[in-house]
């Protein structure tokens, strides 16, 4: 499942998956722009003609796009998600012209699987929804009706619930054959207004969820080969110190403080506009495996280190992606990007399913948290050293356990 939460004045951003038990749908809150979230609703008019009385509300997503028919809240939605659904339940969760929150599912989706949102629209304060359904009726109507079910049971407004299947609409909530046709109405996302305005304002639709995978996919070809030796060097290198070391606490003490000086180099690299050599990127790979170091990063973590952390995720060796696309999906989450920081996240517990800081982060985005739980709640790089305690041998051994396996999952050369 995909969700995202807005701000009065965001844009729709992607979102991660909010059905637990299918960790491919996107879902979770965005404190973001746009891309995360959109305006909310509020029921000015009618979204058929003018004579007709169907309770089609319109949305105004304020301040950036104003829908005022089903035609454009289907214009909209790719922005809201970051990608062309299909076979998707979208839900929007609106109060007051703000969206609230956007969330995506896969369907089919077990029966009960909308319930969890509940104390979510509770906590966000959400008093209206719309819902769109994309594929055939069969797959997306139960859907449907579990959403409007529980909008009942919490005493929501269903601003509109659509369905959307090879170029024709139908509406869940207006049965006038003058305006809401049996065999569903025609749409044309070309006429719509919304493209051009969400475009102006730095919306991304991809064509569809795999092609946001690709944007994070591991580089290939002769970068591929050239991380792969700079790798192999970082590794020889590693493995020469430990062998010469006559006392592995202190080689420790000194391995961790050139450790968090790499990781606040290469930050101070990114924000300069520059970006690591493979040396330096296979170095602090292997730097990112020790738990003090990845969490120097996550104390640090800005929303704009997201394209420092892509670009590791995509050139690191498999075995040290882990660490470099948690805090991927940590920037992406903050930054309102859940569908990515979902997506970096699969990636990075496909080649460590046990990754604590992966599930810890999945748990988050699936149960709809907001980012804001964890904005100035994360502790100061001296807080970190007074809880840790100093270095010692033991810090090592998650990267030390990396040196002699085979990469899993080695993409192509």
């Amino acid at each position: 499942m995909t969700t995202n939460h807005s701000t009065p004045a965001t844009t729709p951003t992607p979102n991660p998956n909010p059905n637990p038990a299918s960790p491919s749908d996107d879902s979770s809150p965005n404190t973001a722009a746009p891309s995360p979230s959109p305006s909310p609703t509020s029921p000015s008019s009618s979204s058929c003609s003018s004579s007709s009385s169907s309770t089609t509300s319109s949305i105004s997503l304020e301040p950036c796009l104003t829908l005022t028919s089903p035609t454009d809240i289907l214009a909209a939605v790719p922005y809201l998600v970051g990608f062309h659904p299909k076979t998707s339940l979208i839900l929007i969760g609106l109060d007051r012209r703000q969206a609230k929150l956007v969330a995506r599912w896969s369907l089919p989706f077990p029966p009960g699987t909308l319930a969890s949102l509940e104390p979510v629209f509770d906590r966000e304060g959400v008093t209206e929804i719309v819902v769109v359904g994309y594929g055939p009726g069969e797959l997306v109507t139960p859907a449907v009706d579990e959403a409007r079910l529980l909008a009942a049971k919490t005493e929501l407004h269903v601003g509109e619930a659509l369905r959307a299947h090879e170029g024709r609409y139908w509406s869940y909530i207006c049965d006038l054959a003058t305006c809401c046709p049996a065999e569903g109405t025609p749409y044309d996302l070309t006429t719509s207004q919304i493209a051009a305005e969400a475009t102006i304002r730095g919306l991304v639709a991809l064509p569809d969820r795999e092609s946001l995978e690709r944007t994070i996919a591991p580089i290939a070809g002769p970068v591929r080969m050239a991380m792969r030796r700079a790798t192999a060097d970082a590794i020889a290198e590693l493995r020469a110190d430990l062998t010469a070391t006559t006392n592995l606490d202190t080689f420790a003490t000194q391995f961790i403080a050139e450790s968090l000086n790499r990781v606040r180099a290469a930050l101070q690299t990114h924000e300069e506009g520059g970006r690591l050599d493979d040396a330096e990127t296979a170095k602090l790979g292997l730097a990112l495996s020790i738990t003090r170091a990845r969490d120097e990063a996550w104390t640090l973590m800005q929303d704009s280190h997201v394209l420092l952390w892509k670009d590791l995720t995509r050139r690191l060796e498999p075995r040290f992606i882990p660490p470099a696309a948690s805090l991927l999906a940590m920037a992406s989450w903050r930054a309102g990007n859940n569908v990515q920081a979902t997506i970096a996240l699969e990636r990075a517990l496909t080649i460590d399913p046990t990754y604590s800081m992966a599930n810890l982060l999945m748990h988050a985005l699936q149960n709809l948290l907001s980012p804001t739980i964890l904005r100035d709640r994360l502790p100061t790089p001296a807080e970190l050293d007074a809880a840790m305690g100093p270095p010692h041998a033991s810090w090592l051994l998650p990267l030390v356990n990396l040196l002699d396996e085979d990469d899993p999952h080695t993409p192509p050369e």
